[in-house]
């Protein structure tokens, strides 16, 4: 038995795919939000990253939940389970961006030849680090399929 023959056919490309995509939204909604955080309160740029950070991230894991529920696993039911094992696998890189992020911009604007950019450096840096972790929480936590007891003789069958 091939370890591919564990992936329903297409899922990883479907993973891939979406998991792009939602890469994609996560920064482009990110960065407006950090933009639009800052903005309003320039003079505490890195307590708006933070604030910033926290709103996007919901919006971000809800856009990511529903195109890993419907388009990669093609998952039934268990809706909201799901999306709260979502909240799970996103919350621990959630409090780490919350409290990281500010405070890694403010180091940054004192590095970066452009101050102004730090915030969205900070974002980047952060979102590229909780993407392998976040993978494998949806695989194996959000979206695991629940084994039946039927399931589990006839594979054990096989072995034998």
């Amino acid at each position: 038995m091939a370890l591919t023959d564990h992936v329903p056919k297409g899922e990883a490309l479907r993973f891939l795919l979406a998991g792009g995509g939602n890469t994609l939204f996560g920064l482009v909604d990110t960065f407006l939000m950090t933009f639009v955080c800052v903005h309003l309160n320039p003079g505490h740029a890195a307590l708006m990253t933070s604030a910033a950070t926290l709103l996007s991230t919901v919006v971000n894991i809800t856009v990511s939940f529903f195109s890993y529920k419907w388009f990669v696993f093609k998952s039934k039911g268990n809706a909201l389970q799901e999306y709260l094992r979502s909240f799970a696998v996103y919350g621990p890189s959630l409090l780490i961006s919350v409290f990281v992020a500010g405070p890694m911009a403010a180091g940054l604007a004192h590095w970066l030849p452009q101050p102004r950019f730090a915030p969205y450096v900070a974002q980047a840096i952060i979102v590229a680090v909780a993407i392998v972790p976040q993978f494998m929480g949806h695989k194996k936590f959000t979206f695991k399929k629940q084994v039946s007891p039927v399931e589990v003789v006839a594979s054990t069958e096989e072995l034998l």
